[in-house]
């Protein structure tokens, strides 16, 4: 099917329009038709549903298909002057008169200049305007061989004329009207695609989206529904495309919309057992609102593809979510060592964090890295404690196919890879054997590393940062720390100073704690100033983490809703019980081994290093025997 139907109402059109589209090369766009009037209407509905995009016709036969709503575009060809003008020349010759008497019988899109041609040329006329084609046998009742030489107008007229014993001439177009149309028709039908390439993109948009749409006109008549629609509100859209939205879908609101242009977005509807989040938008062209469209989601869908996503972002992109303002406290010296490391940020090289446990080492690390220059790249955290040597090892460097057994195929990037542009967090660094230390200095001093099993070196720039609990000096002097490690990474150093140690950080920090919880577990709970005093006596062995612990266990545990130095003394108390014998093993109380553990975490705050000391075990064995039970040690500040 061609994409231009050319509609002649007679056969002296049809004839000259085929020569003029084999002139223009228009042979294959343009198929020609011969109908007129009533069946010319006829074949244009039906091309319409043939996707024919232009049509070209002429006078009353082109006005008809207009007014007959065909949503088809149609090119008119033009009675211009100069046919008007030739049939004026054709009377008079036909006739043999120089004044002869013209009666016309057209439509008022042929009507235009006939007027001021007749007086140029010397012909009176009479006008007869056509309205409808059953307008033309009452016109010609009208006429009188007294009153008219010649009748003048299309096809029909000049047929029911003859019949009359009129002398008829037809208007012809001459041949640079129907080429001129058939331009035009070229241009409509560049403009059509361009359309359709559009529609076509919006529909698979529309079809493929995973949101439902719906779009309605200015009455509220659904004139979209796509997939998803159907998918989310189970129903077809062959069942609602044409019904009035307020009817069906009752729970969207949609006439400030329409009638002020007002959009809405993330409105909750709950639909069976589902909640739904929709939104309204106006569709405005030229200023006036012509409908409007509806996109909604279900909300479980949306919380399901939030966790999916932040889960594969925190597996494969490592963040640091940290910042120096996250840090509290308003003591001298801890804003003195927030000074100190906001400056070591700035500069691109190795920083040695020294600190008690639960001061926040790891908080400072990922402060120092959202604050440099490699804030945009990866922030790689590992604890050296909570691996064994060979799997720290292959943590760090990575491992190649067949390198041990139970290596995965394909192999495995180490850590540093991983870090690679961004920063890696060591922390206690002191607990790294004395192979992984070698391996470590040589990432340090040539910025490359090789995976376990590999023969060939792999390029990093990675940024380290490392932590510990202990004296690196003093282990160095037992030997279990290389010295010339120790250097390397002792260029910049931040000292945290411990709980104890910072003037009035016991309070603010508690103050902060007791406001954070209050709001997880919705309770109304304060602390009287001399329980806070007493706060301050204790030594805070476990630091901002044992802190923080104790005022969670304070807000869940309170009976009444202001907590006083007796239920502080009271708590303190209750932390002082003895497991009884330090060998875990042998112990006297008829606990498994399991249940030991876990209390003595519960009662450390789960400080690795205090429990290991409390059970009378190494941090190595305890870490071996978490994994074993499958305890999980929640890390916090």
């Amino acid at each position: 099917m061609s994409k231009i139907a050319f509609i002649a109402p007679d056969k002296q059109l049809f004839l000259q329009g085929k020569k003029i589209i084999h002139d223009l090369d228009l042979e294959d766009k343009v198929d020609v038709y011969l109908a007129r009037l009533k069946r010319a209407i006829k074949l244009a509905k039906r091309l319409e549903k043939e996707d024919v995009d232009v049509i070209v016709c002429r006078g009353g036969t082109a006005r008809l298909i207009i007014e007959s709503e065909v949503r088809v575009p149609v090119v008119e060809i033009a009675i211009t002057g100069q046919d008007i003008a030739q049939v004026f020349h054709e009377s008079k010759k036909l006739t043999r008169l120089n004044n002869p008497r013209v009666s016309i019988l057209a439509f008022k899109n042929m009507a235009y200049d006939i007027e001021v041609l007749s007086n140029i040329l010397d012909v009176k006329l009479a006008i007869h305007p056509l309205y409808r084609i059953e307008d033309i046998p009452s016109e010609i009742e009208r006429l009188t061989a007294t009153d008219v030489d010649i009748v003048v107008g299309g096809i029909k007229t000049v047929i029911l004329a003859a019949k009359k014993g009129f002398r008829t001439l037809q208007i012809s177009s001459g041949d640079f009207s129907i080429r001129a149309a058939f331009l035009e028709a070229q241009q409509i039908l560049l403009g059509r695609k361009i359309e359709k390439e559009r529609a076509q993109e919006f529909k698979a948009l529309v079809d493929y989206s995973i949101q439902g749409i719906i779009s309605i006109n200015h009455e509220k008549f659904i004139k979209v529904f796509n997939p998803a629609a159907e998918r989310l509100l189970n129903v077809s859209a062959k069942e609602m495309v044409g019904q009035k939205i307020n009817s069906v879908l009752s729970f969207i609101s949609i006439e400030e919309c329409l009638i002020e242009g007002k959009e809405s977005i993330g409105q909750i509807a709950k639909l069976d057992n589902k909640w739904i989040m929709f939104n309204n938008a106006p569709i405005i062209v030229d200023k006036k609102i012509i409908g409007a469209i509806i996109t909604f989601q279900d909300v479980t869908r949306i919380q399901e593809m939030e966790a999916k996503i932040r889960n594969e972002v925190l597996l494969k992109k490592f963040h640091a979510k940290y910042q120096f303002s996250d840090i509290v406290g308003i003591s001298s010296e801890i804003m003195e060592t927030k000074r100190i490391a906001e400056q070591i940020a700035l500069v691109d090289t190795t920083v040695l964090i020294s600190g008690e446990s639960g001061t926040g080492k790891e908080l400072f690390a990922q402060s120092i890295h959202n604050k440099s220059q490699r804030k945009n790249g990866p922030f790689v955290a590992i604890n050296c404690a909570a691996l064994p040597p060979n799997l720290l090892e292959s943590e760090l460097f990575g491992y190649v196919e067949g390198a041990f057994t139970g290596a995965t195929k394909k192999g495995k990037p180490g850590l540093f890879e991983m870090a690679h542009k961004g920063t890696i967090f060591l922390d206690e660094i002191s607990e790294m054997d004395q192979y992984g230390q070698s391996r470590l200095l040589r990432v340090l001093q040539e910025k490359q590393v090789m995976r376990l099993g590999d023969d060939k070196y792999i390029p990093v720039d990675v940024r380290i940062i490392a932590a510990t609990n202990k004296n690196l000096f003093e282990q160095i002097q037992e030997g279990h720390f290389r010295q010339d490690l120790f250097y390397r990474l002792k260029v910049l150093t931040v000292n945290l100073p411990p709980l104890r140690q910072r003037t009035g950080d016991v309070k603010h920090l508690a103050q902060h704690f007791l406001e954070y919880y209050k709001k997880i577990y919705l309770k109304q709970i304060d602390i009287t100033q001399k329980a806070y005093e007493k706060l301050h006596q204790y030594d805070w062995p476990g630091n901002i983490r044992e802190l923080m612990h104790s005022i969670e266990r304070l807000v869940v545990i309170a009976k009444e809703n202001v907590i006083t130095e007796h239920e502080i003394g009271k708590y303190f108390d209750e932390m002082e019980f003895d497991l009884g014998e330090n060998d875990i093993t042998g112990n006297t109380l008829s606990l498994s081994e399991e249940d030991i553990i876990i209390s003595a975490l519960a009662q450390c705050n789960s400080n690795i290093t205090r429990t290991a000391k409390l059970l009378g075990i190494d941090r190595s064995t305890l870490y071996r025997k978490l994994r074993t039970y499958k305890i999980e040690v929640k890390k916090s500040y």
